[in-house]
């Protein structure tokens, strides 16, 4: 399967890897950051930051602290921390987070509300 766990930096830190042309069929649920560039039809929960890459697609909801989306979302996005929607971006759905930045070319279709606490944690 194309999922592997790795070492990020000297300090410990790991991370999560979905590779291009993987495809997954139910949620997903990971304490660590997580990069997805393959095909997800289910749920994503994320208690680290979720990096969505250009060729990447979730069906479903995504449930993260942090996120960079550049591929394509169909569901609700819930970040409780700070979304960022890269120019690559295509997203269908609402979206619930703390702050978001948006680079331009983005598509977004769907409502966005913003809230100033930092209690809607995912899990």
């Amino acid at each position: 399967m194309g999922i592997k766990q790795k070492e990020e930096n000297a300090s410990g830190g790991l991370h999560n890897t979905m590779a291009s042309g993987t495809m997954v069929k139910g949620d997903i649920h990971t304490e660590i950051d997580f990069r997805l560039d393959g095909k997800v039809e289910g749920n994503v929960t994320c208690n680290g930051k979720l990096v969505l890459g250009p060729k990447g697609r979730v069906i479903g909801n995504i449930l993260s602290t942090n996120a960079e989306i550049l591929g394509e979302v169909e569901g609700m996005l819930k970040v409780s921390n700070k979304l960022i929607l890269k120019s690559s971006a295509n997203i269908k759905g609402d979206i619930q987070t703390q702050t978001i930045e948006i680079e331009p070319n983005a598509r977004f279709n769907g409502s966005c509300t913003m809230s100033g606490d930092n209690n809607n944690t995912p899990g």
